[in-house]
C-alpha cells in the first residue's frame, strides 16, 4: 500500500481536463465605422451617418467672424475708392467686360477676325493701298528704326558692358518663336507688304507677337534705367508711329502689338532677375572661397 501511495504521490498534481471554452477563438470584432475603398480612402459607413463635430462648426464660425471684411465699415469703402482709385476702376472694367463678353455674337469661322485697330486705321490703309511708293518709304523708315533698336541693344552689351537688354531680347525672341510657331495666325486680309520692310525681302514671319514693338520697349526701358530720358521718349514716339503703320499695312493684329508691349516689359524684368541671381551666386562663391582661405 505504501508503494502504491508513493507512486501516486510521485505523479504530481492531477491535470485538469482540457476546457474547450478556454481555447475557443475570440468573437469577431464589431464592423468598423469606416470602410476602406480600393483607393485606401476612408468613407463613412452607410450604417453610421456622418456627424459634424461641434468643434468643426465652431472653428468655421470663428474663421468667418475673424475675416477681414467683417470689420469693414462705410468709411472703409469710401477710403478704398479715395486712396485706391485704379483698382476700383479695374473692378468696374471687369464687370463691364464680363457683360460685353457674355452677350456679344461670336465671329464665325468663315469670317475674318474682328480687329478694332484695323477699323481705326482704315483711312491709312486706303491711302497706302493707293500709293505704293509711300508704303515703301514708310517700310524703309521702319526698317531703319529696327536697326536703331538693334544697334542700341548690342551697344549696351559690347561697349558699355551691360548685358541686360541683350539677355532680355534673347529671351523675348525665343519665346516669340515658340508661340509664333505654336499658333500660326492667318495673314490679315489687305496685307500691304514691301521688299524693304524688316525682315527684308518679303519673307515669312510670325504674327504673334510683334518683335518690332517688344524690341523698342526693351531699348526704351534700358534708356530709362540709365536716365537717358530724351532717347527713351524718342523711342516711345517712334514705337507708337510704328504700331500705327503696322496696323495700317495690316502687318500685325492689334493683339500682336499689345502683347509685344507686355512682352518687352516682362522679359526685361526676367533678365534683371537673371542678372541678380548670377550676382548672388557669385557673392556666395566668393564668401565660400574667403572662408576656405581663413
Amino acid at each position: 500500500m505504501a508503494t502504491i501511495s508513493k507512486s501516486i504521490t510521485n505523479r504530481g498534481p492531477s491535470k485538469k481536463p482540457p476546457n474547450f471554452e478556454d481555447t475557443a477563438p475570440p468573437p469577431p470584432p464589431p464592423p468598423p465605422l469606416i470602410n476602406i475603398t480600393s483607393n485606401n480612402k476612408p468613407l463613412i459607413s452607410a450604417s453610421m451617418p456622418a456627424k459634424i463635430k461641434p468643434s468643426q462648426g465652431l472653428s468655421l464660425i470663428s474663421i468667418v467672424s475673424d475675416a477681414s471684411f467683417m470689420n469693414w465699415s462705410a468709411k472703409d469703402a469710401i477710403d478704398l475708392a479715395k486712396f485706391h482709385p485704379i483698382p476700383c476702376v479695374f473692378a468696374m472694367c471687369l464687370l463691364f467686360f464680363m457683360g460685353v463678353e457674355y452677350t456679344l455674337f461670336m465671329i464665325p469661322s468663315s469670317s475674318p477676325p474682328f480687329d478694332l485697330g484695323f477699323l481705326a486705321t482704315e483711312p491709312l490703309h486706303r491711302l497706302l493701298s493707293s500709293r505704293p511708293a509711300l508704303n515703301t518709304l514708310l517700310a524703309a523708315l521702319n526698317t531703319v528704326f529696327v536697326g536703331m533698336q538693334t544697334t542700341y541693344i548690342l551697344w549696351t552689351w559690347l561697349v558699355e558692358g551691360r548685358p541686360r537688354a541683350t539677355i532680355s531680347t534673347l529671351f523675348m525672341f525665343t519665346c516669340r518663336g515658340i508661340l509664333g510657331y505654336s499658333t500660326q495666325l492667318p495673314l490679315p486680309q489687305g496685307f500691304l507688304g514691301s521688299g524693304v520692310d524688316f525682315p527684308v525681302g518679303n519673307v515669312s514671319f510670325f504674327l504673334f507677337f510683334s518683335g518690332h514693338v517688344a524690341g523698342s520697349v526693351i531699348a526704351s526701358l534700358d534708356m530709362r534705367r540709365v536716365k537717358r530720358w530724351e532717347m527713351a521718349r524718342l523711342f516711345d514716339s517712334l514705337n507708337a508711329l510704328q504700331m500705327v503703320r503696322l496696323l495700317g499695312t495690316r502687318g500685325h493684329y492689334t493683339i500682336d502689338l499689345a502683347v509685344g508691349v507686355g512682352a518687352g516689359m516682362l522679359f526685361d524684368s526676367l533678365a534683371g532677375k537673371y542678372e541678380e541671381s548670377k550676382r548672388r551666386r557669385g557673392l556666395t562663391k566668393e564668401e565660400g572661397l574667403v572662408q576656405q582661405h581663413h
